[in-house]
Formats: C-alpha cells, structure tokens, sequence
C-alpha cells in the first residue's frame, strides 16, 4: 500500500483489509527490514494490482526479537493464497472493475448530488454530480446508475461498493420498490445485461478511504450545485 507517498508492505487479512488494532496497522519499509513500524489505517492507500504475500516474504521479527509485533497476529499465508482476495480494496487484474457510489442530499428530498469513483488498472475516475431537488435515495440509486454508465462494456466484471442498504436491497436481495420504481427498473435491466456485477456494502463513514471520497465528491456537488470529472494515475486519488 501506499503510506504518504511511500510504497510500504502492510499486514492484512485474506481479503486483504489491513489489520487494524486500535485504529493501526503493522507496517514494514522493506521486506527485509529489521523492524516494524504502525501507521493508521487511515493514511494507507491500497496499491492498485498489488498481490497478497505470504507472511514468509517478510523476515521473522519474533525469530530475531527485534522490531514491533503486530498486535493481531494473522497466521501465516502460503504462495498459494490467491489474489482475488483483495477484491474489496482494488482492481487485481485489468478486467475487474472496482467502484465506491455514494449519494448526498440536504433536507431529503433537497438539493442533492453524488459521488463515485470507479477504480481500473491503469486509471481512476471520480465524478461529483449535482440532481437537483431530489431524495436521498435518488442519489444513491443515481450513483450506481453513472458507474454502469462508466463501464459500458458488459463482459468487464465489475464491483460496486455502496453504503446504501436500500440500494442493496432493491438490487440484489429483491425487495419491492415502492418509490423510484423506474429507476430500480432501469438499473435491474442495466445490471442483467451485465455479465458479472457485484454490489456490496461498505459501512459509511468508518474511514474505508474510496467510500468516504465517493461520500466528500458527492457533497461537493450539492454544495457547489455543479457537475465535475477528471481522470487519475490511481496513485493521485489521495489528492
């Protein structure tokens, strides 16, 4: 991951999530080093592509007694673990698509705006959209609408990590759509042409890094009451 700037080997979960003791996460500058060193997590910036390494890639430090010992020990991995682990953090291979939606709204319904990033190999896109008068689940469904919109290849897995439960609910476990039925519609039609997508839920405002840009683009939008887009190298996404 990177760590202001710094490229540095984390340790995490199979997944792939760091592993975090009271807020953070054991570190090493090199595989090699004598000792390790704890960040916050929420100065780490996953490495769009990186592999999950074994434990033995990084020297022993309880063998040696030197350095910090990670207060959560995780056991140790084989060569063997494979990549698609970390799925839940970024794009592992240049067909995957990885995005955060989010959606805001001042008043609900009021003014409001949302907020993605969709997360490839090479390139990172981030929008902040402005509604208009709408209803904080407009946006949310609004925001996923634009990150289909975004891939508009429908071979290209892609992942879309959303902290809006109705979303997932209307979406992927069937619940009836009593309001915004056209809109569910739509997106129920655009996801089916798809042939892999994925929506998942990311708690909102628990210092996940994309979800809670996807959730700063978004206010923007409602503050600002306009439309923005740029294209990233995916380390610049921090900026």
């Amino acid at each position: 991951m990177y760590l202001r700037g710094d490229q540095v080997l984390v340790r995490v979960t199979e997944r792939g999530d760091p592993v975090s003791a009271d807020g953070r996460v054991e570190i090493r500058y090199k595989a090699d080093a004598p000792k390790a060193y704890r960040a916050s997590s929420a100065n780490l910036l996953p490495v769009v592509g990186a592999a999950i390494l074994p434990d033995e890639h990084c020297v022993d430090l309880s063998a040696s007694g030197t350095g910090a010992r990670a207060a959560t020990s995780s056991p140790a991995r084989t060569s063997e673990k494979k990549q698609g682990n970390a799925v839940a953090l970024a794009p592992v291979d240049g067909a995957t698509v990885i995005a955060y939606a989010d959606g805001a709204c001042s008043g609900n319904p009021g003014p409001a705006g949302l907020g993605l990033v969709v997360l490839e190999a090479h390139m990172t896109l981030e929008r902040s959209e402005y509604l208009g008068h709408a209803t904080n689940n407009i946006a949310e469904l609004t925001a996923i609408l634009r990150v289909i919109d975004a891939v508009p290849d429908p071979t290209r897995p892609l992942v879309v990590h959303t902290d809006s439960q109705y979303s997932i609910g209307v979406l992927s476990k069937g619940w009836k759509a009593k309001k915004n039925q056209s809109l569910v519609a739509e997106l129920r039609e655009r996801i089916a042409e798809r042939r892999a997508f994925r929506v998942v839920y990311v708690p909102g405002h628990a210092g996940v890094f994309y979800n809670e840009r996807a959730d700063a683009l978004a206010r923007e939008a409602v503050t600002s009451r306009s439309t923005n887009e740029r294209r990233l190298p995916p380390r610049e996404t921090s900026a």
